[in-house]
């Protein structure tokens, strides 16, 4: 086998546990063994099996005792018990309490093996069908959510669980990290997948037209309403209105928001009709709205109204991990887009993609992918190819400098010594970057106590 599978072998009979060692062996098995009982049951908490082999009578802890105890740490675990003394209560009594099967000794070999087989089997037939009603039952579109680290893979399962339902979802994290695409995951992946996904970015709008925008005009409501119009929530009904930004509304938009939020009611501008709406909101912001209540800037009602779940994106400096899948991900799209043959990036560039602090998140490194592949002179992307990455050397000081107690000349230090490892060693290129002399960065050079060969 090239996966064994794992076996705990229990028996206080330290022939018999060797006997049954090479026989199960020989079968292609690895094989763990225990002495009683109770290193059993320890075994079990701290290694994974596939499948225990146990006999009942032991002195300390018995085999139906440590099978109460295994199967209430983990009930998948498949237990065949052995014995010497066979009895229809005994039997019975194992079986109750989870045994999957009942051997009795000398074992007859053909039968051992054809049940240690049956039981793995039965194992994974019940694990299969458990994925398999997990997939027709909840399929999940992850609309080019990429990720593998941690942080998304949870995220993404809240993501799952939350689509189905009709909570009112805030999405908040740094701008750039993706908070619109997982408000159209979540539309995509609900009920209401089949009537429109709008959008509007509370931010780019100013708050006059921000009304209108949402609820609609009638005719003549102000200079240059021409005709009705009907507002974002109306042309969301049935479906899924995506508030971006939603921190920037005035106090005003923030009485009107909550209104319809609560009621699922709102009047066009300039007019009186009452319209009800079904609509469920997903709001998005990139500040921490607890210090914009403190602040005076968000009503602390409306922050509970919008806070059913609230799913928090990571900044891709926390999920460096992902960032060779997306920038690949991308690097496909903008070749085929541009009608490019890319294959890659190159080491050097890829581990400059991966120092990078991205502060611009998901949305930085596909621009700095596409500007790559716009300029790429070869099949493979480049260190030249990415110009703004190179700018990380011209920065006085990062962030991660700073969150220490360091002294200037500790910063200073690190900052040249960055500026001449992003540059490849051209002192004259990091000179001009850092805004000095090449004569002043030998100077301070020296003064460090780094005197190695450069390129100019």
């Amino acid at each position: 086998m090239e996966d064994k599978n794992t076996i705990l072998v229990v028996d206080d009979d330290s022939g018999h546990r060797t006997m049954l060692r090479t026989l199960l062996s020989g079968w292609g098995y690895a094989v763990t063994e225990a002495d009683d009982g109770a290193a059993a049951i320890e075994k079990v908490q701290h290694q994974a099996f596939d499948l225990v082999l146990m006999d009942i009578r032991m002195i300390t802890v018995s085999g139906l005792q440590a099978l109460t105890e295994i199967k209430a740490f983990n009930p998948s675990i498949p237990v065949i018990l052995m014995t010497a003394f066979s009895s229809v209560e005994t039997a019975v009594e194992a079986l109750k309490n989870g045994a999957y099967d009942y051997l009795t000794k000398p074992l007859d070999f053909d039968e051992l093996r054809l049940t240690m087989e049956r039981a793995m089997e039965h194992v994974h037939l019940k694990e299969e069908n458990r994925l398999l009603r997990e997939s027709l039952g909840s399929h999940f579109d992850r609309r080019n959510l990429i990720g593998r680290s941690q942080a998304m893979v949870r995220l993404l399962e809240t993501v799952a669980q939350v689509s189905p339902t009709e909570a009112t979802v805030l999405v908040t994290g740094e701008s750039g990290t993706g908070k619109e695409m997982i408000a159209g995951a979540i539309h995509f992946n609900s009920p209401r997948k089949g009537a429109p996904f709008v959008k509007i970015n509370c931010a780019a709008i100013t708050e006059t037209l921000l009304e209108s925008e949402l609820f609609g005009h009638e005719k003549g409501a102000f200079t240059g309403a021409y005709k009705r119009k009907e507002g974002r929530f109306l042309q969301a009904h049935g479906g899924t209105l995506f508030l971006d930004e939603v921190s920037e509304m005035s106090s005003a938009m923030q009485v009107k928001l909550l209104r319809v939020l609560q009621e699922r009611e709102f009047t066009r501008v300039g007019g009186e009709e009452l319209l009800r709406v079904d609509v469920r909101v997903i709001a998005a912001t990139n500040k921490d709205l607890l210090r914009e209540i403190e602040l005076g800037r968000i009503r602390e009602d409306l922050y509970y109204r919008l806070n059913v779940v609230t799913l928090v994106l990571p900044p891709l400096r926390q999920r460096r991990e992902d960032i060779p899948l997306l920038a690949q991900h991308f690097l496909r799209f903008f070749s085929e887009k541009n009608h490019k043959n890319m294959k890659g990036f190159t080491p050097q560039a890829m581990d400059r993609l991966l120092k990078h602090d991205w502060p611009g998140n998901v949305r930085e490194l596909m621009n700095a992918v596409e500007r790559g592949v716009v300029l790429a002179r070869t099949d493979y992307l480049d260190t030249q190819d990415l110009p703004l990455l190179a700018q990380d050397a011209a920065k006085p000081f990062s962030k991660e400098l700073l969150s220490g107690d360091l002294p200037l000349d500790e910063v200073e230090k690190a900052t040249i010594l960055n500026a001449i490892e992003i540059t490849g060693g051209n002192k004259s290129e990091a000179a001009r970057r850092l805004g000095i002399t090449r004569k002043t960065l030998h100077a301070k050079l020296r003064r460090y106590g780094f005197h190695f060969e450069t390129r100019d």
